[in-house]
């Protein structure tokens, strides 16, 4: 994995949902041209693997859709994003996903380790990438008294499942 951090000069952090409007407006972006509209009862149906066991570590965790676009100039791909939210102390079990993800953290702080690879906290503004086939073994809030949050871009197969977890 690979961290990056981009520091802005000194003004007020955005707020947590100017970050979501900047993330779902490149993503509309991508979908200009011959895409076709999705709605989010599609979109809800698309991540349901994903959603309905995203974690075992409290009631406050789960995966929100944002949006999902067919990306017009690669046929047969579809870039899809989620809001991860994890409360204090908060996990997902090992997974892997479909396609490429990347993934910014908007609140808190994140530890992640793929497979053979370390474990890395990640704050707010720094990011992660997962190539495809990985195994994710941690993934969670690196806080036991503070809720933590992430905004996950995938890049798949149209109609792929999202998220497949490990026994």
């Amino acid at each position: 994995m690979t961290a990056m951090n981009f520091s802005v000069a000194q003004r007020p952090a955005p707020s947590g949902s100017t970050a979501f409007a900047v993330v779902a407006g490149l993503a509309c972006a991508l979908a200009i041209g011959k895409a076709l509209p999705v709605t989010m009862d599609t979109v809800s149906g698309a991540l349901a693997p994903l959603c309905a066991s995203a974690a075992d570590g409290s009631s406050l965790d789960k995966v929100e859709p944002i949006g999902s676009y067919a990306l017009p100039n690669v046929p047969g791909k579809r870039v899809t994003i989620v809001r991860v939210s994890y409360g204090p102390g908060g996990f997902s079990r090992p997974h892997r996903h479909a396609g490429s993800v990347t993934a910014t953290v908007t609140k808190g702080e994140i530890r992640s380790q793929l497979g053979g690879g370390p474990v890395e906290t990640f704050g707010v503004g720094q990011s992660f990438f997962e190539p495809p086939g990985s195994t994710h073994l941690v993934s969670a809030n690196a806080s036991m008294t503070e809720p933590a949050e992430l905004i996950a871009v995938f890049v798949a197969d149209e109609g792929a499942q999202l998220t497949t977890f490990l026994d």
